[in-house]
């Protein structure tokens, strides 16, 4: 197995870049530069996470409009965030497997930045 720049293996680094969300993605996809396992998890950490922590920011504040908010906003507020709590869960737990899994869209966009 493989080390990181931590010293760690590179499937706790990993499950780590997935652990923080998008603040553990973009810490350790700054300070691992070789090992690319490692780099891509940091990178789909924070591609995935970032933008979908901005949605529910959003959505948060939309439920304070009367009646509509909390029933349209906080239903669709509370499916993407448990969709967004299986997701984070599964890549955690795959990482920490040692098998890459690319989330589709971004996977691939992530995959070919860090192997170029």
């Amino acid at each position: 197995m493989n080390k990181s720049v931590f010293g760690l293996n590179e499937n706790m680094a990993a499950a780590l870049a997935y652990l923080g969300i998008f603040i553990s993605g973009i810490v350790i996809l700054i300070t691992e530069r070789e090992n690319k396992f490692v780099r891509f998890a940091a990178l789909q950490s924070t591609v995935l996470f970032l933008p979908l922590f901005l949605v529910m920011m959003v959505l948060g504040w939309f439920t304070w409009i009367p009646i509509l908010g909390p029933l349209v906003f906080g239903l669709v507020s509370g499916i993407i965030g448990f969709v967004t709590f299986l997701a984070w869960i599964y890549l955690m737990f795959m990482a920490y497997k040692g098998q890459a899994v690319k989330v589709p869209f971004i996977g691939d966009i992530c995959w070919e930045q860090v192997h170029k």
